[in-house]
């Protein structure tokens, strides 16, 4: 299917706020409520949100938690700049920032945590390390990520048919990209990162579409690796990818699609 016979991964784009949060923000946005409930920070926190995104995070944090202040950085410029832009709250800093370089002159913080981001890091162990170090002794640190395999509907559906019209899109599928995306691999990173009484949960969320272009339609946006793959495709291939997902979705009679985002959720202390 792929127009390219030596397939290759698409470099994930994170570039444009808005059409992120139409694919993936406003389903991420109810899983980090109930993410913060489990953690049940008290009120009057510092915290620290590593790779911030389009800030859904750090809004939720602000809603739910009742922080003294949230420090938030992103390796992407232009999702900084939307988060400042969205977010006019003066206990909260944002900052061009790597998960994996944390600077030694912030924190200490109460509550370390980060949003559908670890498994984008090359390097997860050297950040949870990064993480561990500018926490306060008996901080909490916690994160979650998608669960490629199974859960995040709206993304299997996507890959399940890309790769029955191309075999090779396997290898770019982000379940295979992804394999800590699950709940012992996590448990595992922080432990080795020397995290105390490290729990691991299910954080589920309903995605209803009201129709079929709701669903599609982000995809065409660009952000992140399956829009990216999209993009990738010439019109009449990606036509056929959009042909082959639509018969295997699950139609209300409405026309609605009645889906369910699952993300698997850790934490750990210091």
């Amino acid at each position: 299917m792929n127009d390219n016979p030596n397939l290759k991964r698409p470099k994930d784009n994170w570039a444009n706020g808005n059409l992120y949060e139409r694919y993936v923000g406003r389903w991420s946005r109810p899983v980090a409520r109930e993410f913060l409930r489990w953690l049940a920070v008290p009120a009057g926190g510092q915290w620290l949100d590593v790779g911030c995104g389009t800030g859904g995070l750090s809004q939720t944090i602000l809603e739910v938690s009742d922080p003294a202040s949230i420090t938030a950085l992103d390796r992407s410029e232009a999702f900084v700049a939307f988060a400042s832009s969205q977010i006019a709250d003066e206990r909260v800093r944002f900052e061009v920032g790597d998960a994996q370089t944390l600077r030694s002159d912030i924190g200490p913080f109460d509550a370390i945590v980060s949003g559908l981001v670890l498994n984008f890091v090359p390097q997860p162990e050297q950040a949870l390390a990064g993480m561990k170090r500018v926490a306060r002794q008996g901080g909490v640190v916690g994160a979650y990520v998608w669960d490629y395999a199974e859960g995040m509907q709206l993304m299997r559906h996507f890959w399940d048919a890309a790769v029955a019209l191309d075999p090779r899109v396997n290898d770019i599928d982000e379940v295979r990209r992804f394999p800590h995306s699950r709940p012992e691999p996590m448990k595992e990173l922080f432990q080795a990162a020397g995290f105390q009484h490290v729990e691991a949960i299910p954080i589920e969320v309903p995605t209803h579409f009201r129709d079929f272009d709701d669903y599609w339609s982000p995809f065409l946006g660009g952000q992140g690796p399956a829009p990216s793959y999209a993009m990738s495709l010439s019109e009449e291939s990606r036509t056929a990818l959009r042909d082959r997902i639509r018969t295997g979705l699950p139609f209300a009679a409405d026309g609605s699609i009645p889906l369910i985002a699952r993300a698997w959720a850790v934490r750990g202390y210091r």
